[in-house]
């Protein structure tokens, strides 16, 4: 298939993934050689680039829509009723103005003034996939990871839905879909109460060496992917050369995606709309460097590997014996 503006054919980003490290970047559509296989993946946003057209969003939409929860009705009582709130998106998938366990991504738009002159901002906003993800260490059912490329997804056979991502997440960034997953065949009533949805970084496509649906629909080259330090120098580059600012470099100890402006981040975090599934932009320090927080990693850390294990066994046995694996 050919991107219809560009006219240029969709390629095997990561063919060259063993190649020499010292290829210039260049925006991914436009790249056969974007990552090296001993350093994370990392994707640079230019937000003086993005012209707000949701393509990005459609595409998402459209590529991960067989990943996105069929849920079964009438969900179970929870009990504490106080505790666990049901979360249900199904009957509104085509919100697309917020994160939801339907919309891994959306864009936030900002108006801004800045050295006399007014700025309009579009920002798609998903998991920053962060270096040293929360999640991936504090799930304690081991539901959350983190992969070798600096992918941080959830799996939805094991997650529980209790939403402790969530809660430890700088930016709120998962969102729970009640009525699928794990939690209605081991406690429908006590355990989680879903499943916990992100941006999993279209995993399976970069498997398949092939480019995130968002970056390979971009019209503008808003976004460019490739091994971690390369992403980080040319945007280094780009901030000295326009004089311009970068977030992600640092929040919480790195993350692998960056955005570019040309305009302050914290004017940027002041316009926006923020609110639950519409993450803010102010700066986060790293939390995983919090010592109560890695204590408690490593404590459940065990714990985790051994729950997630039953949890699977759980879900193999409930097919075996002819359950309903609708997750």
């Amino acid at each position: 298939m050919t991107n219809k503006k560009t006219g240029i054919s969709r390629r095997n980003f990561l063919k060259g993934l063993g190649a020499a490290s010292g290829a210039m970047l260049i925006p991914a559509a436009k790249t056969a050689q974007a990552g090296r296989a001993d350093e994370e993946l990392c994707t640079l946003l230019d937000l003086s680039k993005c012209i707000g057209c949701g393509e990005c969003v459609s595409a998402c939409r459209e590529v991960n829509e067989p990943k996105f929860p069929n849920p079964q009705k009438p969900y179970p009582e929870m009990y504490p009723t106080s505790r666990v709130k049901v979360e249900d998106w199904s009957d509104r998938t085509d919100v697309d103005d917020r994160l939801t366990p339907y919309n891994w991504l959306y864009i936030q738009s900002a108006e801004v003034e800045f050295n006399g002159e007014t700025h309009e901002i579009h920002i798609p906003r998903r998991c920053l996939h962060c270096r040293n993800a929360p999640c991936a260490n504090l799930c304690p059912w081991g539901a959350a990871g983190k992969q070798k490329n600096g992918i941080v997804r959830i799996n939805e056979d094991v997650c529980l839905g209790g939403a402790k991502c969530r809660a430890v997440c700088p930016w709120h960034i998962p969102q729970r879909q009640t009525g699928v997953g794990m939690y209605l065949r081991l406690l429908p009533k006590l355990a989680g109460n879903g499943v916990m949805y992100k941006c999993d970084r279209c995993y399976n496509r970069i498997d398949q060496g092939k480019l995130p649906a968002c970056i390979e629909s971009c019209p503008e080259d808003v976004q460019t992917i490739g091994p971690r330090s390369e992403i980080l120098a040319k945007a280094h580059q780009l901030a000295k050369e326009n004089d311009w600012f970068i977030y992600g470099a640092d929040e919480n100890g790195g993350t692998n995606t960056v955005y570019l402006s040309p305009v302050p981040f914290d004017l940027l975090n002041e316009a926006v709309d923020k609110g639950p599934g519409k993450p803010g932009l102010s700066p986060v320090a790293d939390s995983m460097a919090d010592e109560e927080k890695l204590a408690y990693a490593v404590g459940i850390a065990p714990f985790a590997g051994i729950a997630a294990g039953v949890i699977k066994a759980g879900k193999f046995f409930a097919s075996a014996a002819g359950g309903n694996n609708n997750d």
